[in-house]
C-alpha cells in the first residue's frame, strides 16, 4: 500500500480586525508602551491589561506571549526611527543627518526602559532591515564619507554596536549626562579627523 501525500491546506487569509478588536489592540499597545517603558521587559501582562482596561484573555488573544507583545512595541520603535532616518536623508550634509539620527534614536531609547533592555540584550537586526533603517543609515554614512566628514573605515555595522553600548550605559549609569557623553564620544570616533 502506497502512502498518499498529505493534502495541502492553504493558510487562512488574514482577515481585517473588527472595529472593536482593532480598538482593543490599539489600547493594548498603548498601555504596553507605557508599562514596558516604566517597568522594563519584566513587566507583567496583568499590568498591561489593567492599564488598557481589558481582560488578560483579550491581551493574550491579540498577543499570545509577552515576547510577541514586546516585539510589536520594538517594531513600532524601529518604524519611528526609520521615519527619522527618512528625514535625516533630507539634509544635504550627510554628517548632520547621521548625527541627528543617532541623537534622536538615543533620546528615544532613554525615555523607554524596555527599549534599552531589548537593545542591549537582543539582536533586532531583522527588524532594522525590514523597516529600511539599515539601508537608510548606510546611505547617510556613505554620503558623509563622500563629503569627507566621516571616517572612511566607518560602516553600518558600527551603528548597532554603538546603540547597544549607549543602551547599556543608560541602564548602568543613572543620569542623562552619562549617556549623552557616551553618544558624543561615539560620534567623535566616527568623525573624519
Amino acid at each position: 500500500m502506497t502512502s498518499r501525500p498529505a493534502p495541502v491546506i492553504p493558510a487562512p487569509e488574514a482577515r481585517p480586525l473588527r472595529a472593536d478588536a482593532r480598538r482593543n489592540r490599539e489600547r493594548i499597545l498603548k498601555a504596553a508602551r507605557a508599562v514596558f517603558a516604566d517597568q522594563g521587559i519584566d513587566a507583567q501582562i496583568d499590568d498591561v491589561a489593567r492599564r488598557a482596561k481589558v481582560g488578560v484573555g483579550t491581551v493574550y488573544r491579540h498577543f499570545p506571549t509577552k515576547e510577541l507583545l514586546l516585539d510589536a512595541i520594538v517594531r513600532e520603535h524601529f518604524d519611528v526611527i526609520a521615519g527619522m532616518a527618512r528625514g535625516a536623508l533630507d539634509h544635504e550634509d550627510g554628517w548632520t543627518g547621521f548625527a541627528e539620527l543617532i541623537w534622536s534614536a538615543a533620546e528615544r531609547n532613554a525615555a523607554d526602559r524596555s527599549l534599552c533592555e531589548v537593545m542591549s540584550a537582543r539582536d533586532k537586526s531583522d527588524v532594522v532591515e525590514e523597516c529600511g533603517l539599515a539601508a537608510m543609515t548606510a546611505d547617510l554614512m556613505e554620503r558623509a564619507k563622500a563629503q569627507g566628514t566621516m571616517r572612511a573605515d566607518a560602516g553600518p555595522a558600527d551603528v548597532p554596536v554603538m546603540m547597544i553600548g549607549v543602551s547599556a550605559v543608560m541602564q548602568t549609569l543613572p543620569g542623562e549626562a552619562h549617556w549623552r557623553r557616551y553618544v558624543e564620544l561615539m560620534l567623535d570616533g566616527l568623525r573624519a579627523s
